[in-house]
């Protein structure tokens, strides 16, 4: 029976250590591994915004009958659309790339108008194509023959500035009725948190939900968190949710991009044709993908929609509202687009500077710089990358403030380096100590067994 025990006592002390052992490697690598991520240089605040700027400084100097517009190429230099070799020239000598084209922008301009003009079609939308310098009218699966050959018409009178294009899917906004941020008009999710000076607030999209929209956290509607006191929709697409209480996570703007982590917003800029972005929301997480006009017509089932942000990354439904970025930088909220996460798509975002503009709010824990300095998106110091180079911005987690909760959690403290080597070194003391008794032990009886057969 004693022995029995032994034996009892060793097993445990055995599977003990090597538990220990598994446990306290477990908290070096994931220790190794956060502090790897957290010591990482955090990417420059927008390396796009340099390029940009040297691109639309020359379009405005040199006016939009010489130009159409500029944009990032693929290997990350500002290209600008001339109608003139004097024009290229210049272009060239500012260190940019000119391309000929055949319309300015004021050719391209007067044709959205003439489209915005006629009679509204649902399921549509327009955009100016700077690289291939036309405007590129879709048409949903809801358009009808009739109205798509009515719009083709026009578009044959406008000229060649115009290219038609039919689409799968339909132009939504991308809000989730069925799964009802929670209102009763469905699921959204939250942008950006922005402030006046003296209250805190949430932005969003506008047709989330009217001015009087009651939002909560949970689908039960028990923890209610603000309230629209402001909506813009049709025409644009914005709204301003007030909280109802006074929280510290509302002084600064995170985003949420998934596994616990976020992306700390420090400035805000327009978008840039042809930059890499990212977009998260509470339906598909984190998403990314490319800029490819400015200044976009959608003609939602709800009404029409311009000067939104026309690009690849794909959306769907309860997506609404969510934030749209590039390095820290924010430039939107999600709108509305077609198609979905797994056959791609396209989707349109508010630009977040017109809305913050608009309603008279700055985002929040974002400082204004010094007067007569500029941001640090705006440094000159910063090269220009490929898009397909960006980043989200600086990776942290989501509430640092929070206490750890989970067993893994604690594990990836890098504070537990220490402790881990101890947890190892302790294991393997003790299996070289149960190793050692074992066979002391085996080593005795051998010796009792011994003398009992020779004595």
């Amino acid at each position: 029976m004693r022995h029995a025990r032994r034996r009892v006592v060793r097993r445990v002390t055995r599977l003990a250590a090597v538990g220990g052992l598994l446990c306290g490697g477990l908290m070096v690598t994931q220790a190794a591994m956060a502090s790897e991520t957290s010591s990482t240089t955090a990417p420059p605040t927008s390396t796009a915004r340099t390029v940009a700027d040297t691109g639309s400084g020359l379009v405005t100097e040199l006016g939009d009958s010489r130009t159409a517009g500029s944009w990032i190429s693929s290997d990350g230099e500002p290209v600008v659309a001339v109608t003139d070799e004097e024009a290229a020239a210049e272009v060239k000598a500012a260190g940019a790339r000119p391309k000929m084209v055949s319309h300015s922008m004021d050719d391209l301009n007067s044709a959205t108008k003439k489209l915005k003009s006629a009679p509204r079609v649902a399921g549509t939308s327009w955009a100016i194509d700077r690289s291939s310098n036309e405007v590129v009218v879709r048409g949903d699966s809801t358009v009808s023959k009739d109205d798509w050959s009515r719009m083709t018409r026009m578009a044959e009178e406008i000229g060649g500035a115009v290219r038609m294009e039919r689409i799968e899917g339909r132009f939504t906004t991308r809000l989730n009725g069925a799964q009802p941020i929670f209102a009763t008009g469905g699921r959204c999710s939250v942008g950006f948190n922005v402030t006046n000076g003296q209250g805190k607030f949430m932005l969003t999209a506008g047709h989330c939900g009217p001015a009087g929209s009651v939002w909560f956290s949970d689908t039960q509607g028990n923890q209610q968190i603000g309230r629209t006191i402001t909506s813009n929709f049709p025409g644009a697409d914005f709204s301003l949710v007030q909280y109802d209480r006074d929280d510290d996570s509302e002084s600064s703007n995170v985003v949420a991009i998934g596994e616990g982590r976020g992306v700390r917003i420090t400035s805000v800029a327009d978008a840039t044709v042809g930059q890499k972005v990212f977009r998260s929301g509470s339906t598909t997480g984190l998403a990314d993908g490319e800029v490819t006009a400015l200044n976009a017509t959608v003609n939602y089932p709800e009404g029409t929609v311009s000067g939104l942000i026309e690009t690849t990354v794909c959306a769907e439904p309860g997506d609404s509202g969510g934030p749209l970025f590039s390095e820290s930088v924010a430039l939107g909220v999600t709108s509305g687009g077609n198609g979905d996460c797994d056959s791609g798509g396209t989707t349109f975002f508010q630009p977040l500077s017109k809305a913050l503009t608009a309603l008279n709010v700055k985002l929040a824990g974002v400082s204004d710089p010094p007067a007569g300095q500029t941001s640090p998106s705006d440094s000159a110091s910063q090269g220009a990358v490929p898009p397909e180079g960006a980043q989200p911005g600086a990776v942290e987690p989501v509430d640092p403030s929070e206490a750890v909760n989970t067993l893994l959690e604690r594990l990836s403290d890098p504070r537990n380096v220490g402790p881990g080597l101890l947890v190892i070194a302790g294991s393997l003391v003790a299996l070289v100590a149960t190793r050692y008794f074992r066979t002391e032990q085996e080593r005795n009886a051998y010796r009792r067994q011994y003398a009992r057969s020779w004595g």
